[in-house]
């Protein structure tokens, strides 16, 4: 009897089959001691292959994850080498198209190999948790045979190419981006043109200008469908974006052409990979980013440079090989359309009425809908993938999406069946409403997985979503439609800046203890593609988030005026005001006197740096550096207040200001005399914590010295917006850095002073 090995093989495209094996080989290379860690790093990374974080062992809602997949103890002994620890897999998805054959697939492996659960992440990914590398060339094969591939889902190289997942049925795009969206990461996939990077390169699609499906202004590369008529004759082209991007600090993308034509398409992304990888940052990973290379070189200039390559490539006949079959029909219903003619359906289920409300958008293909399934921070288990993929094909054939909100879209359901399809819903516990609302919360893994992980992200949705879900149908209208999301560090892998209420990890030391905090994050929209960023306004305790919520939303509702938006009503009111609101929660009682505020969401343990010795009369000794520390917070907070306010200048010398501020801290740790002398203070830290690298963390401090060091040598010429913006940003992320800096030097003395 054949293996099932030999049964996939014919099914495996040949060439992805290839590289699969030369994966296996490397991974025995490199056990053997054959093969650079660095240079296989890379080419793990390439294939969808991750380390994870192994300490925290623990899942949001409390359980062992060893209890739940791993044999004991396998978590918590403190994996040596990559080999001894799980990690974890994305696997692209490009557009988010995925067959129910697909999920079937994807179900098996999860509970083969993983611990029977898929999450859907914000670039439409699935990604599988605690796999073993050894057993990732087999998962790889057995993607490969129903048509999925996990290569360059992360590394240097094109990521997975996301797209409206309404396109194609959406009431208000201008033509369906799904073609080109699929075309695109065809296109771009192992091209050698785009191997060369020095960091990611990130691709969205966007049917309109004014929602947020696509989210282009936040991309390396986003595209937004437009239309115009030529000598008579419409013609389909796109609005391009290049070098936006989140991460620490936010670049909002630049127009690079208003109507790129659609045969223009493809060559234009490959003449901006070879720029991007020619002319890119390779050295500083900080710097190595599309955004980057366009601030530096400035649109125009960038422009001028992608279109003069653009004319010297060698022409390439995929460019327009797949324009001709556009317009055919790609999605075929799973039943026909109901007309329902004015009629009212009868009434569905309990809880139907309530999940209709959120989660069906209705077609503009006539009798049709889309149905969401709402996904409680993006997972899904093995068993309700299975069965919602025999759902699919009962109600909607072939024709399942996953969104950037980490949640799955049914489309082509016709409407008459909307009440069946919710009873299977609910039969397999997918029937939750509220998708796209504000308790549809967006986290990153955080401190869950992730190794950059600071505060929980997924335990803080979660608390959120259960607290805002128990009485979701009672609340204003204006406050249901919020979004929330949730970074566990700086990153913005939650999309913290475009949220109207962004929340990002952080953590603050408190005597002898470290607690969990959240920089609240206000001022960033999530329609018009991303539209604005958000900045951080202050850092309140993990614990107290929910408080945060609902003073800031209630405070909304009461004081709006007639249909002002969250992002008027908060530009309005003015960050003092909101801060000023903030303080009370802001302030960190003894341990002793409320503990629940030194642990963080879904993980019992206390979230500590160790015991320290206690103070006199048991109280907390703060030193001089954590009081200056507090005052760089508050001036950077005073430049958001000029920022808003217009006062560019302003709030670039205050942010500047803020650095040295907290740059100084530091230094009278160790020298107390220093002086306040810009070039002195700079000096001092350069020589006592850059070139030491007593600075230099896992999170990118050496990385954000950088911002001091480029904001003191080179003060801006002028002061527009976008740039003080970024250096505001920068200016937050140097203090936290500082902070964490601070901890480190004072649990280090501590240490030394008990041996």
């Amino acid at each position: 009897m054949p293996t099932w090995e030999e049964k996939l093989a014919d099914k495996i495209e040949p060439g992805l089959a290839k590289e699969i094996d030369v994966f296996e080989t490397e991974i025995a290379l490199r056990k053997q001691g054959r093969l650079d860690e660095k240079v296989f790093a890379e080419t793990r990374l390439r294939r969808g292959v991750y380390g994870q974080r192994y300490d925290n062992g623990h899942r949001n809602d409390g359980t062992r994850v060893q209890e739940l997949h791993f044999p004991a103890g396998e978590l918590t002994k403190g994996p040596e080498t990559l080999w001894d620890a799980p990690g974890m897999m994305r696997i692209k998805i490009p557009f988010g198209g995925v067959t129910p054959d697909q999920l079937d697939r994807l179900a098996d492996l999860a509970e083969e190999y993983s611990d029977s659960v898929l999450h859907v992440t914000t670039r439409q990914d699935f990604q599988l948790h605690y796999v073993h590398i050894d057993d990732t060339p087999d998962l790889m094969r057995r993607l490969a045979a129903v048509g999925i591939t996990s290569r360059e889902a992360c590394g240097n190289s094109v990521r997975n190419v996301t797209a409206c997942p309404l396109a194609g049925v959406c009431t208000e795009e201008a033509f369906d981006v799904t073609p080109y969206a699929k075309a695109t990461a065809k296109f771009l996939l192992g091209h050698p043109d785009a191997q060369g990077f020095g960091r990611k390169f990130k691709i969205a699609f966007s049917g309109c200008r004014q929602n947020a499906c696509g989210l282009t202004n936040m991309h390396d590369m986003g595209a937004i469908a437009v239309k115009r008529v030529e000598n008579g004759q419409e013609k389909r082209g796109f609005e391009l974006y290049v070098g936006g991007g989140l991460g620490a600090v936010p670049h909002n993308a630049k127009l690079f052409d208003s109507f790129l034509p659609e045969e223009e398409l493809l060559p234009t992304a490959q003449a901006i990979s070879r720029v991007f990888a020619r002319m890119g940052e390779k050295k500083n990973r900080a710097q190595a980013r599309v955004k980057f290379l366009v601030a530096k070189l400035g649109i125009d200039e960038f422009r001028r440079i992608v279109l003069e390559e653009r004319r010297i490539m060698p022409a390439d006949s995929r460019w327009t090989s797949f324009l001709p079959s556009i317009g055919e029909a790609t999605e075929i219903p799973g039943s026909d359309p109901a007309f329902l003619n004015g009629r009212q359906m009868p009434p569905g289920p309990s809880g139907y009425t309530e999940w209709r409300q959120t989660n069906v958008y209705r077609q503009r293909q006539e009798g049709y809908v889309v149905a969401s399934v709402a996904l409680p921070l993006g997972d899904l288990t093995s068993w309700q993938a299975r069965e919602l993929a025999a759902i699919a094909r009962r109600f909607s054939g072939d024709n399942v999406r996953t969104t950037v909100e980490q949640n799955i879209v049914l489309r082509w359901v016709s409407e008459a069946g909307l009440p069946d399809l919710y009873r299977e819903f609910k039969r397999v516990g997918l029937s939750e409403p509220g998708a796209g609302t504000i308790i549809d919360a967006v986290a990153c893994p955080g401190t869950d997985t992730c190794k950059l992980g600071i505060a929980s992200s997924r335990g803080l949705a979660s608390e959120l979503r259960t607290r805002l879900a128990s009485d979701f149908f009672n609340l204003d209208e204006a406050v249901r439609n919020l979004r929330i999301k949730i970074s566990g560090c700086f990153n913005s892998c939650g999309q913290h800046h475009i949220a109207d209420l962004g929340f990002y990890g952080t953590s603050r030391s408190f005597g002898n203890r470290k607690v969990p905090h959240f920089q609240v994050v206000l001022g960033g929209k999530w329609q018009d593609n991303g539209g604005s960023y958000g900045l951080a306004i202050g850092s309140v305790p993990s614990k107290r988030i929910p408080d945060v919520v609902e003073q800031i939303t209630g405070w909304y509702v009461r004081e709006r005026v007639g249909a002002e938006t969250f992002q008027d009503f908060a530009a309005r009111i003015g960050k003092q005001k909101l801060r000023d609101m903030l303080e009370p929660l802001m302030r960190v009682p003894a341990y002793e006197t409320d503990p629940s505020l030194y642990s963080d969401w879904g993980d019992p343990r206390v979230y500590t740096i160790g015991d320290m010795g206690v103070g006199e009369c048991a109280g907390e000794v703060v030193s001089v550096a954590q009081f200056d520390l507090v005052a760089a917070e508050r001036m950077v907070f005073e430049s958001q207040v000029q920022l808003d306010n217009g006062e560019y200048a302003q709030a670039d010398g205050l942010a500047y200001r803020a650095m040295l501020q907290a740059a100084r801290a530091l230094v009278k740790t160790s020298f107390m005399d220093v002086i306040d002398d810009p070039e002195t203070v700079v000096n001092e830290f350069r020589q006592r914590f850059y070139d030491t690298e007593i600075f230099f963390d896992k999170f990118g401090g050496g990385r954000f010295a950088q911002y001091l060091f480029m904001r003191h040598s080179s003060p801006p010429v002028e002061h527009t917006r976008d740039h003080v913006h970024r250096t505001v940003e920068e200016a937050q992320l140097f203090i936290e850095a500082a902070y964490a800096c601070h901890d480190r030097i004072t649990e280090r003395r501590a240490a030394s002073v008990s041996i």
